[in-house]
């Protein structure tokens, strides 16, 4: 049976927060809200826990996913960065694109796609999701919580509460947030190319 953490979207409960990393730390797997969508969560390289979000959302093994970052910097630890790349990813964090660039050896392997060894980053503009980052001092490993066969992201808390009370550990209620994917912008090579449009403003990437 999971937890039910009802959370403040805008000022988080920073005794809920910490609540919520302990769970994070000791391999659980959390859904938690992001400014598209809410996602599935849980700690860089921790297997099990891979395992598991992979087991609900049905995800093969050649489905990336996707490291929540707390800032620009933390994204240059896990991810080679050009000059170009840079100014865009400095113009667009916080906000609801994820990008994908060449991966540096902090990565786990099996996060990488394994042909380009590319990784996706974003960082969120969600204060939960800020603060969730912020006191776990690393990025979430995350996927958008769709579940298998449905076309859009669960939305409501008290669905994904009574869809998952048996197969996460926490839900995080931070009401309503969206179901609009994020945009999906390619920047491992010279050229930006935009994989995926949605939620966010597309002119950065356009010539």
């Amino acid at each position: 049976m999971s937890q039910f953490f009802q959370i403040h979207p805008e000022n988080p409960q920073a005794r809920l927060i910490r609540q919520a990393v302990d769970i994070i730390r000791a391999g659980g797997v959390v859904a938690y809200p992001t400014d598209s969508a809410y996602a599935l969560g849980c700690k860089i390289g921790d297997k099990e826990a891979l395992d598991r979000i992979r087991k609900i959302r049905k995800l093969d093994d050649r489905h990336n996913f996707t490291l929540m970052c707390r800032d620009l910097s933390e994204i240059a630890t896990y991810a080679r960065v050009d000059n170009t790349a840079y100014r865009l990813l400095r113009h667009c964090t916080p906000g609801p694109y994820t990008f994908i660039l060449k991966a540096t050896s902090e990565v786990p392997r099996r996060l990488m796609h394994p042909k380009r060894k590319t990784v996706g980053l974003r960082v969120p503009d969600n204060p939960i999701a800020a603060a969730l980052l912020e006191d776990l001092g690393e990025p979430l490993m995350s996927v958008t919580l769709i579940m298998p066969g449905d076309e859009f992201p669960l939305i409501d808390p008290y669905d994904i509460r009574e869809t998952l009370e048996h197969h996460v550990d926490l839900v995080i209620d931070g009401g309503y947030c969206g179901m609009e994917p994020t945009t999906v912008v390619d920047l491992a090579d010279d050229i930006p190319i935009v994989l995926r449009a949605g939620k966010g403003d597309l002119t950065p990437f356009e010539d």
